[in-house]
């Protein structure tokens, strides 16, 4: 059995090393932080600087993923989520996955720094620091609070993107980090409804398991009445426009409907659903914002 991992490993090493990035989120990551850059201007955006930009977040994303799995290697081979992740089931060792992490960190900050600006490079490190070391190592383990005060790393890309681009922070990327903080618990409340043995198993204090699926359920609905009403703010701001404003609402109003269903449903059972929406409305959420964004521009230039 050893034989035949180690034969796979040596045969196929990129899988692995390509898992231990946690392509999925990486990619919602890089479409936030995209999305960003192309909000902060008007203009076109000197295709160097879009794609070494997009490159060092990339892989400042994912070396804090690669990060996150080495710290957790013990808690993942414990969950039914995690367990076939790379670490756990053998098939990359401790001493590449941390190499391999941290090589990844050197070249998004020689990216980052050499080539799109040091304020891009520094936030993108302090978010880094944010997700691997203040929240994998420290919150995740101390407190049911670990989503909600460890979301500022993850609602980070869009003012990497924004920064990339114009070399500052604006009221507007702001916004969009807020977005995203705001969306980060009830998307993540959800998951860890549906999966909170699992978390109690691995002595990780998740809401669910510290204070109840109900209360847990309330405070998914709450977060989500508060995150309708804060992706209105773009439009208030005059930030976006009326196409903008109308996906918001249609779509926030999808998020609060999956929110009561799960509120009121037994248990877990609404609990993936509501997960599902919640990654689909962040998404699209985003596409709004850059739809309206050109067609504003449109507009202006007809105009």
């Amino acid at each position: 059995m050893t034989e035949l991992i180690l034969q796979k490993t040596s045969a196929l090493p990129w899988k692995e090393y390509y898992a231990l990035c946690k392509p999925k989120v990486v990619a919602l990551i890089v479409f936030t932080a995209v999305v960003g850059m192309l909000l902060s201007t008007s203009g076109p955006i000197p295709p160097d600087l879009f794609v070494l930009g997009t490159l060092g977040i990339a892989l400042g994303a994912a070396s804090g993923a690669a990060v996150n799995q080495w710290v957790d290697q013990r808690i993942d081979a414990i969950m039914d989520r995690t367990h076939d992740r790379p670490l756990p089931r053998g098939r990359l060792s401790s001493g590449a996955a941390i190499g391999f992490a941290l090589a990844l960190g050197v070249l998004s900050m020689a990216t980052l720094g050499l080539f799109v600006n040091g304020l891009t490079a520094l936030l993108t490190f302090v978010a880094m620091i944010g997700y691997a070391v203040i929240y994998t190592m420290f919150l995740k383990r101390s407190t049911p609070q670990n989503i909600v005060l460890g979301g500022a790393a993850g609602a980070a890309p869009p003012v990497l993107g924004w920064a990339a681009v114009t070399g500052d922070i604006s009221s507007d990327a702001l916004l969009l980090f807020l977005v995203i903080f705001i969306w980060t618990p009830p998307h993540f409340w959800a998951l860890a409804i549906k999966r909170r043995a699992e978390y109690a198993k691995a002595g990780i204090p998740m809401l669910p398991v510290t204070h109840g699926v109900a209360f847990t359920k309330l405070h998914i609905l709450l977060y989500t009445l508060v995150l309708v009403a804060v992706t209105v703010m773009p439009f208030l701001t005059g930030m976006s426009g009326l196409l903008y404003l109308a996906g918001a609402l249609a779509l926030g109003i999808g998020f609060v409907y999956h929110a009561l269903v799960l509120y009121r449903s037994e248990g877990d059972e609404h609990a993936m659903k509501t997960f599902g929406y919640s990654i689909f409305y962040l998404s699209a959420l985003f596409a709004f914002l850059l739809a309206d964004h050109y067609a504003q521009l449109a507009i202006r230039t007809l105009f």
